[in-house]
């Protein structure tokens, strides 16, 4: 069973940065997808940003483009969200989740999910 660990959270004034950190373990081997998902207080949970296994291969929420980037490490089990200019909006819980297969922003596309962390944007 995969495990999911997110850490990095806090928070930050407007402007300023944070970099959120999703650790896998167990049965790995097999997770292809990974992505960053948030949910704000009375909003249903949106897609941020996936990446593909090799890292290679990357999509944005239209909100975070060019703010926010994903990345991989080398042995494909810990993904990364370097979230820049951070805005109030940005304010949420931020999740990992993970995928036994290609996936993109459906929520439905992944299998596995963190507990979350929480970022909060002070303007």
């Amino acid at each position: 069973q995969v495990q999911l660990v997110e850490s990095g959270g806090g928070l930050v004034q407007a402007g300023g940065s944070l970099r959120l950190s999703c650790a896998a373990s167990g049965g790995t081997a097999s997770l292809l997808g990974m992505a960053w998902f948030r949910q704000a207080p009375g909003k249903e949970r949106e897609f941020v940003a996936s990446i593909s296994r090799s890292g290679g291969a990357t999509n944005y929420a239209e909100s975070v483009k060019a703010r926010f980037a994903i990345s991989r490490d080398r042995g494909g089990n810990t993904v990364y969200l370097q979230m820049n200019s951070l805005k109030p909006e940005d304010t949420a819980v931020y999740y990992c989740a993970s995928a036994d297969r290609i996936a993109f922003s459906r929520r439905d596309e992944y299998d596995y999910w963190g507990q979350g962390t929480q970022v909060t944007v002070s303007s």
